[in-house]
């Protein structure tokens, strides 16, 4: 298949998940399970598409970073288990990483405290010709702040400021942030890993139950199953207002990893395909030059 043929076809399974506009947006509408059912004898089947994600995204990287126009920013939220640090590490596995840069973030430190709740993003947004990714985001100040609104009482604003509507002037401010940096040449798009409660139970028991897995597993993220609803209604609400057609948010059914991934993948070649990627093309001059050099170097002598 040429790499035509498979951005095509990443844009067809893309699609299904991209939200575009979210004035409409219902999270009930969307799967946490792709609707075909698959087995052990898909394994190959997703592990070849999934390589071929691979090597297509290294490609526009490539170009991307020769280009040195545009950036692309990805920003992975999801709940507790529904494979983000997987999705990274499977989808990115043949980016140089030159040109790639991932960035977790953590409950904001007192420095962070100290400043506007996109700074500590900002900071780390990626330069002309990168990939950045974000794992969680400036997301969390109106998912896991909204669900626990106490963390506010941390954050040092001035008490007249924490209003009724500060979710949604929040909300704001995010939307015409991804606006100003797409007007800017970064483009962004936003990945939302729809795992079940169901599921993540499960994921939770295997963490549980298998050694090597121990480590993944903290107490606290049995507490945040009691929000479940709220958490829900948390990005239901984020998603509404703030996927655009320029920077979309993503629902991708994260029960199924090895389809999950290849969707991710998906999305992102979608969206680097729109930026209509070329490697950058020298002037006559830069070309007489070049030829020069080749003459040099085919004119030395051993």
């Amino acid at each position: 298949m040429s790499d035509s043929e498979l951005i095509k076809r990443a844009k067809k399974i893309s699609n299904r998940y991209c939200v575009g506009n979210g004035k409409d947006f219902k999270l009930k509408d969307f799967s946490t399970d792709p609707k075909k059912t698959f087995g052990p004898e898909d394994k190959p089947i997703f592990k070849e598409a999934l390589q071929q994600g691979v090597d297509i995204l290294a490609e526009l990287q490539e170009v991307l970073y020769a280009q040195d126009k545009w950036s692309v920013l990805v920003v992975f939220q999801a709940m507790d288990a529904a494979g983000k640090d997987g999705a990274i590490k499977h989808v990115l596995s043949g980016i140089n990483p030159q040109g790639c840069h991932v960035t977790s973030f953590k409950a904001p430190n007192s420095e962070e405290l100290d400043h506007d709740f996109l700074w500590r993003c900002t900071k780390e947004l990626p330069g002309r010709g990168k990939i950045g990714i974000f794992n969680r985001s400036y997301y969390e100040e109106v998912l896991v702040v909204r669900v626990h609104e106490e963390i506010l009482k941390h954050q040092k604003l001035p008490e007249k400021l924490i209003t009724k509507k500060i979710w949604d002037q929040r909300l704001e401010d995010i939307r015409n942030f991804e606006k100003y940096l797409h007007r800017n040449g970064t483009k962004v798009i936003k990945i939302f890993l729809n795992v079940s409660k169901e599921e993540q139970k499960q994921r939770f028991l295997e963490r549980i139950n298998e050694p090597d897995k121990n480590w993944k597993f903290s107490s606290g993220d049995v507490k945040e199953r009691g929000y479940w609803n709220h958490y829900m209604k948390a990005y239901e609400d984020a998603i509404q207002q703030t996927s655009t057609k320029d920077s979309p948010w993503y629902v991708i059914p994260a029960d199924n990893k090895p389809y999950a991934r290849i969707a991710v993948a998906s999305a992102i070649i979608h969206a680097m395909d729109e930026l209509e990627l070329v490697y950058p093309s020298l002037s006559e001059q830069e070309q007489s030059k070049l030829q020069e050099m080749k003459t040099l170097l085919m004119e030395e002598k051993e």
